[in-house]
């Protein structure tokens, strides 16, 4: 099966889903609630997401990449007062080719792991803070740095009423790796907007804003638009996070995606 295919048939099961995912009036509120929750990257919430993402015009001759970022994020109980959340983003990648005789490539990117140190009782602020890191795991040169890098990383969100909105910020530097290539200076930022309605259904934006301060400025900044929809369906027991959501680049890098398509199933192991 060829990626755009899988694209396709993923966008319509990912409807299909959405449209048919239903809760007993009971546990109507408390998927509410639990949609709250999923929203807060700072919660003491245990989940495994796997975000599909279809980014569109790609490269010389406008092709498909495929990026699944699994993304466990796991809470620890520090102290009464501090939580540590732990947020692990894995990357595998199915690159078509970005020049000439490099060839289309499939594996392993670059990881990255971002601790938040976050109060464990926090007010209608909520924030976190700490370090993030980047580790050269990329199984292709075409599908990473081939650098270590490092750099500070905050959230801050509230809650108000049916309503959730944020930003995550972070920056990294490279510091050690291969010196035949570029140095790493990236910044990745992401505000977060979302709506809950009743019954575990949310409405959301979450676009992600890169700049690469090692580009010049024509070829730095990667600037997407756009939204989605939401819902908290149950597997048996087991709640599970659905979201499907598209974004238009109004600025991008030479050869970059003109658009994506991003369609997250996450599984919630509340504590």
């Amino acid at each position: 099966m060829t990626i755009p295919t899988l694209a396709v048939r993923t966008f319509v099961v990912a409807l299909m889903v959405l449209a048919t995912a239903g809760l007993a009036p009971g546990l109507a509120q408390e998927e509410t609630e639990l949609a709250k929750k999923t929203q807060n990257p700072v919660s003491d919430l245990i989940s495994v997401p796997f975000q599909h993402n279809f980014n569109f015009g790609v490269g010389p001759d406008d092709d498909l990449q495929y990026v699944l970022n699994i993304q466990p994020v796991v809470p620890f109980s520090l102290t009464d007062d501090w939580n540590l959340i732990t947020r692990t983003i894995i990357p595998l990648i199915d690159q078509p080719e970005l020049a000439p005789g490099f060839g289309d490539e499939f594996g392993l990117g670059d990881i990255q792991m971002s601790l938040f140190f976050s109060p464990a009782k926090p007010g209608a602020f909520i924030w976190g803070l700490g370090p993030v890191f980047q580790f050269p795991t990329a199984t292709d040169q075409s599908l990473g740095s081939e650098k270590w890098a490092a750099g500070p990383t905050a959230v801050a969100l509230t809650i108000q009423g049916p309503w959730v909105v944020g930003v995550l910020i972070n920056n990294i530097w490279s510091f050690a790796g291969d010196d035949g290539r570029a140095d790493v200076n990236q910044m990745l930022l992401q505000h977060f907007i979302n709506y809950n309605l009743p019954g575990g259904w949310y409405l959301t934006s979450s676009p992600i804003i890169t700049a690469n301060w090692e580009a010049n400025s024509d070829n730095r900044w990667t600037v997407p638009i756009g939204g989605g929809v939401g819902k908290i369906h149950r597997i048996g027991k087991l709640p599970v996070n659905l979201s499907l959501a598209a974004f238009y680049n109004v600025e991008t890098p030479d050869g970059g995606p003109e658009w994506q398509l991003r369609f997250q199933i996450a599984f919630l192991f509340p504590r």
